[in-house]
């Protein structure tokens, strides 16, 4: 054809019909594109180009009375259906509401009309010369690079979002099981409704499909609350598991022959322990077994120490679950007999064995988990132990991770 026009028939010209460029036939030719995977890149890209769902049904539609399966290597991809084929693909969309949805399309730039002098779709050959009048597609095909981009840009940002999303639940149920664990070491604080009460609201919210600016300061709430039930939990001199070697250990040995060469930080601890009369570990002993649970629950626990699952195939849902469990893993970190009786006798069954399960779980870092134990036995002996911190350090360490 030698002319390709710009003005629709019987309709006034706008801005979307100037900005048509007469392109060479070799703008159109290159690699082809299969049109149903060009359809889904701006289904998912939708919002960048001003289209509906309903709009994309009609080229949908178009692209149906396309005959090849690829766009492009054409000269012409020019579709010259009638209204009344159009609606019928369209399984009976009013025509009305059809020339409204290819109007739009229009003005987005995605498809042009090429109008017949009286305003039919046809297209005549006539030897070597082909003339088309219709809705010509190659817009979509030249735009194609511009799709694909704002598709990846579109799924770049819902992968954004989807993590923020999975953080922001995690740390949610982080601030709940908090709020439960503080509540039971300080009572009555009215930190921990507050904590509830964010935790709750953020659970709600999490219900609705929120963007990324939203998640952004559920976040930053949620980090100042957990970073403030931290504070109050672990206090200003938090119970660490001190691998000093001036306050644990002399020397390391790696061998069996007795226990007190597999603990070689034993005298120090000893030393503590015999320095109070005989009566007072018992009496210690006595008001630790009027308390036998720990102040702490046990799914913090079993989730701070993992590596006690992997050296203990049995279940933990119970206290004397765990106890089995510490008594099982306890020869095998080179804990004696008599520092893991020792350490009954002072912390408790229940207390020894959390002890025992986050040696464990720092055992790289812990040269002499025998005489450690022992020396934390010492100080229970004291009343200046709890194995709560210790767990909410390692409740840290992985939330830092």
């Amino acid at each position: 054809m030698e002319y390709t026009p710009i003005s629709p028939f019987m309709r006034p010209i706008s801005h979307a019909h100037l900005r048509v460029i007469e392109a060479p036939e070799a703008s159109v030719q290159g690699k082809p594109i299969n049109k149903w995977e060009l359809l889904r890149e701006l289904s998912k890209a939708q919002a960048a180009f001003g289209v509906t769902e309903r709009d994309l049904t009609v080229l949908q539609g178009l692209l149906s009375f396309f005959p090849n399966d690829a766009l492009g290597g054409n000269a012409e991809m020019i579709v010259f259906p009638s209204n009344k084929a159009i609606c019928e693909r369209l399984n009976g969309m009013p025509c009305s509401t059809m020339r409204r949805h290819l109007a739009r399309l229009v003005e987005t730039g995605l498809l042009v009309r090429r109008d017949s002098p009286n305003g039919k779709r046809y297209v005549r050959k006539r030897g070597a010369d082909h003339v088309a009048f219709g809705f010509d597609l190659s817009p979509l095909y030249c735009r194609s690079e511009e799709i694909a981009r704002a598709a990846e840009a579109v799924r770049e940002a819902e992968e954004r979002v989807r993590r923020l999303r999975e953080v922001v639940s995690l740390m949610r149920r982080d601030l709940a099981a908090l709020a439960e664990f503080g509540e039971e070491l300080q009572p009555g604080l009215g930190l921990w409704d507050q904590m509830r009460d964010a935790a709750a609201l953020t659970a709600r919210a999490l219900r609705r499909k929120l963007s990324l600016d939203d998640l952004g300061r559920y976040q930053a709430k949620l980090e100042a609350f957990l970073d403030t039930a931290r504070n109050f939990i672990d206090g200003p001199e938090t119970e660490e598991m001190i691998t000093n070697d001036a306050q644990n250990e002399r020397h390391y040995h790696n061998s069996n022959k007795e226990c007190i060469e597999i603990e070689p930080g034993l005298k120090e601890a000893e030393g503590i322990a015999l320095d109070c009369e005989p009566d007072t570990c018992e009496e210690s002993s006595e008001a630790s077994n009027l308390r036998q649970v720990p102040k702490i629950p046990l799914h913090l626990v079993v989730r701070s120490c993992p590596a006690l699952k992997t050296f203990y195939a049995g279940e933990i849902r119970h206290w004397h679950q765990l106890y089995d469990a510490a008594s099982h893993v306890r020869p095998a970190m080179g804990i004696c007999v008599s520092a893991w009786e020792e350490a009954q006798r002072c912390m408790g069954p229940e207390q020894a064995s959390v002890v025992v399960a986050a040696i464990l779980e720092r055992f790289a870092e812990i040269r002499s988990p025998g005489g450690y134990l022992r020396a934390l036995s010492a100080k229970a002996v004291a009343g200046e132990f709890s194995c709560g911190p210790m767990i909410m350090a390692l409740i840290g360490k992985q939330s830092a991770a």
